[in-house]
């Protein structure tokens, strides 16, 4: 009889744990990262196959935690993917404010026109007001947009020294964790705990840049930035620290730090490739805006020059580009009275160097390639938003199936809780029918 009652205690102590698992997993099922664990028993067995008929009862051999290795994996991977692409489409699309918000296609095109008007008559001062005027807004609207884009850049390499922060607050993170579970007891409620902020950690690093991800026989993960050749970020307790730089001509660096070695980092995946690839578009949109700035100054400067003013003196140059920023342009000119408007030894009433300036808009091209910018990068962002759309799908259903293999169902935990439940009663009556016997045994006179 005492083996019945040491039986039914080790069950009762079984059933109990296995309550308590269930439970937390219930408390759980709307925990961010949570990975829904069961009790693992095992059957505890004579010391020797002859000394007893059947076995001493069971005992709790640890607490499991579900996962799917190549489905978490795959989540880390497609939302690497996504971000990197997210951030794309987000710098695309201030590259695509920047050159659109100042209307300078526009503005050209006025400037032009109003070289056009002055032509038919170009002794009028208000035709004269009205050109000057016209130019001065190209000029602005140059200045405006090379602003703009000088903005963007200066945003942009905020937002990835943010996200290098950010990666190295992470990578720290991880290295606490890996210590912690390397002290954790396996088979516990810790260890598992662990292990799930182990997995959240490695997905935010993920979103950062494509990392390769090893396990050891504890759990502990040692992750490599930009792939499996890449630098180690974190290994074990050991946390390396990332560096971003980069320079005016557009080219972007991150550095890895450990201990006294320094090795780059080439993100493929995350929001720092996002960046890189990023940084690249706008100063490709910052120096394509330049040379259009620079060609229509010097172009129109040297119509200006080659004619005579009102008064009959030699033109002088209408724009002045400043080296302050990307396309600062300035007005040089400021009376209406200097306006180039005739040919050498043509008169007051002589068009031919305003006639000039229209075949220079016509040779030049400059509207048509402030167009053909905008048009490139409005492309491009119209295919990375296609491309995130397939992403962001791909990324939903890795997700799907690791929470399938992962997450907690309630249907699955209310039956196991009712299951568990009627054991831990059933046991419950194999001890009281023990204590009976063993009393009954007891009564005997």
């Amino acid at each position: 009889m005492s083996d019945m009652l040491s039986i039914g205690a080790s069950g009762l102590k079984a059933y109990q744990v296995a309550l308590n698992t269930v439970s937390e997993n219930i408390a759980n099922s709307g925990t961010v990262g949570y990975s829904r664990r069961s009790t693992s028993t095992a059957e505890v067995a004579a010391a020797s196959p002859n000394s007893a008929i059947n076995g001493l009862g069971s005992v709790v051999t640890g607490i499991v935690r579900a996962g799917d290795f190549y489905a978490t994996a795959q989540v880390r991977t497609s939302g690497s993917d996504l971000a990197k692409t997210e951030t794309s489409v987000t710098w695309l699309d201030r590259i695509e404010t920047a050159l659109d918000g100042n209307q300078l296609s526009t503005r050209l095109s006025d400037f032009f026109t109003a070289a056009t008007t002055l032509a038919a008559d170009p002794t009028s001062l208000g035709a004269r007001a009205s050109m000057l005027e016209a130019a001065s807004g190209a000029a602005n609207a140059f200045s405006s947009t090379g602003a703009a884009l000088d903005q963007v850049q200066v945003d942009l390499s905020g937002t990835a020294q943010s996200s290098v922060s950010s990666l190295n607050s992470a990578a720290a993170t991880l290295a606490r964790i890996n210590d912690g579970i390397s002290r954790s007891t396996p088979g516990t409620s810790g260890a598992a705990a662990l292990l799930d902020q182990r997995d959240q950690v490695l997905e935010q690093m993920s979103a950062l840049t494509d990392i390769d991800v090893q396990f050891d026989s504890l759990g502990r993960a040692t992750v490599r930035g930009g792939g499996t050749a890449g630098p180690i970020l974190v290994d074990a307790g050991q946390a390396a620290t990332v560096v971003y730089a980069s320079n005016a001509a557009g080219a972007v660096t991150f550095n890895v730090l450990n201990g006294a070695s320094m090795q780059t980092l080439a993100p493929t995946g995350g929001a720092l490739a996002g960046v890189a690839d990023s940084m690249q578009r706008v100063v490709d949109a910052k120096a394509q805006l330049q040379a259009v700035a620079k060609d229509f100054a010097d172009g129109v400067n040297t119509v200006q020059t080659s004619g005579r003013d009102l008064d009959g003196n030699p033109g002088q140059a209408m724009f002045a580009l400043g080296t302050g920023g990307t396309a600062q342009m300035t007005m040089a000119l400021g009376d209406p009275h200097d306006i180039a408007a005739a040919a050498v030894g043509g008169g007051t009433r002589d068009n031919t160097n305003l006639m000039a300036l229209a075949q220079l808009r016509n040779s030049a091209g400059y509207e048509n390639r402030i167009v053909d910018i905008t048009t490139a990068n409005a492309a491009t962002l119209a295919q990375r938003k296609a491309v995130a759309g397939a992403q962001s799908t791909i990324h939903d259903n890795a997700v799907a199936a690791r929470d399938s293999a992962s997450g907690v169902n309630l249907d699955n935990e209310a039956v196991d809780l009712m299951r568990f439940q009627q054991a831990y009663a059933a046991t419950g009556r194999v001890i009281q029918a023990a204590r009976e016997t063993i009393q009954t045994i007891l009564d005997i006179r």
